[in-house]
């Protein structure tokens, strides 16, 4: 019987494992405990823990398939390690955060392939590529995409309010109301839910048992469903701060509206699944 990808490996292959895993500790070691302080202090970002850990755990999922894969070491694979090799170089030199952390991926690529080969590599691609969640955007990026976030959630919210029968007027980000003043910031842009809904979808998709094509659906579907929680919760905090004034947008309503738009969010991405496994037409 064919041996397994994952049995028994060879001592000479165990040992050159063994050293390739301690190769990548010393590494990236620095790289991710600079990492894991952004995930600490940046709350856009606060996913990033749980992301390397769901990643395991879809390698550890399809165990079962690795095993009856057979170990076809592709010599190439050098090549992809030394692209990943070269990027963290590189990015090193320049102090180029977002290409050293992301440069973890195709390192961990090159080694797939270089030691097990293209069929395994092929399965683990998607896990591998999830690790891309972990890694915080370059803020130049972030905000280039925030600030029109914060344009078009407020100009949605200040439509959304007027219908409901609030007097509102709005000035770029910043929404007039009767009794004070709302600005929609950054956290507020909808940007934050929408990363932890992308990684949120992507697991989803990845475990659920839909079509390739309908996973790719749920996966795309954490947009609109993120950017529809962060209206409601604006809409909800303009209509509380029209009765009582700016001091309910601060403080514990503040942060818990934002852990409703997480909950809202994840009942809509649950909903969704349903639905798509429902249509099986």
């Amino acid at each position: 019987m064919q041996q397994g990808a994952l049995s028994r490996l060879p001592s000479p292959n165990i040992v050159l494992l063994l050293v390739v895993l301690g190769g990548l500790i010393a590494l990236y070691h620095a790289i991710f405990v600079s990492m894991a302080q952004d995930w600490l202090q940046n709350d856009n970002y606060s996913h990033g823990f749980f992301i390397p850990l769901i990643s395991g755990y879809m390698v550890w999922s399809m165990r079962e398939e690795l095993r009856r894969l057979a170990l076809r070491p592709a010599n190439w694979g050098i090549l992809v390690l030394a692209a990943g090799l070269g990027q963290l170089y590189i990015a090193r030199v320049g102090s180029e955060y977002f290409l050293q952390r992301s440069s973890i991926i195709l390192v961990l690529l090159g080694i797939v392939l270089f030691l097990a080969g293209t069929a395994v590599a092929r399965k683990a691609m998607a896990p591998l590529a999830y690790l891309l969640f972990m890694v915080p955007l370059p803020a130049i990026i972030w905000n280039k995409i925030a600030f029109p976030m914060q344009l078009f959630s407020s100009a949605v919210t200040e439509v959304v309010v007027r219908a409901i029968g609030i007097p509102v007027m709005r000035e770029g980000n910043v929404l007039y109301l009767a009794q004070t003043t709302l600005e929609v910031v950054d956290a507020c842009s909808g940007l934050r839910s929408l990363t932890t809904m992308f990684a949120l979808s992507g697991a989803f998709a990845w475990f659920s048992a839909l079509s390739t094509g309908r996973k790719w659906v749920l996966f795309f579907a954490a947009a609109p469903i993120a950017i529809l929680a962060n209206i409601v919760r604006l809409t909800g905090t303009a209509g509380l701060a029209s009765m009582y004034g700016g001091k309910v947008a601060q403080g514990f309503l503040h942060d818990f509206s934002g852990l409703f738009v997480f909950v809202v969010g994840l009942f809509l991405l649950v909903f969704t699944s349903k639905l798509l496994h429902g249509r099986r037409g």
